[in-house]
């Protein structure tokens, strides 16, 4: 027994009116961390005992930089879902529940930006 409307059915959304999108996205950013995640234990075991010329020469160049930004992203980003998805089932009060959810957009945001910044600025030879 299928208690959606038939709008419903048709969009295939739920009763927060997102569906599977956050279940799609969850799953999509998890995908996209395990080959960018094998690539960064590589680097970092790669660049175990080099100097830090080697490690900036290594990070300049434009496919381990843009490997790295999208290592970044994808992470703050599946972070971000998978956090909001723990408060809003644990956090029951509205207030504080809207309150968190705000400060773990604003977090992620922060963290992906300043590890933005770090790649960027060592990618451009900072």
């Amino acid at each position: 027994m299928d208690m959606r409307t038939p709008l419903g059915r048709v969009r295939g959304l739920g009763s927060a009116k997102e569906g599977t999108d956050h279940f799609w996205k969850q799953r999509l950013t998890a995908i996209a961390n395990i080959p960018l995640v094998i690539f960064f234990v590589w680097l970092i075991v790669s660049l175990n005992g080099a100097s830090h010329a080697e490690v900036t020469a290594r990070i300049s160049s434009p496919l381990v930089s843009l490997a790295l930004l999208a290592l970044i992203l994808s992470v703050c980003f599946h972070m971000k879902l998978g956090m909001q998805i723990i408060i809003e089932d644990y956090v029951h009060s509205e207030g504080p529940k809207i309150a968190l959810l705000i400060l773990n957009t604003f977090f992620c945001l922060a963290l992906a930006l300043a590890g933005g910044f770090a790649i960027l600025k060592l990618g451009f030879g900072g």
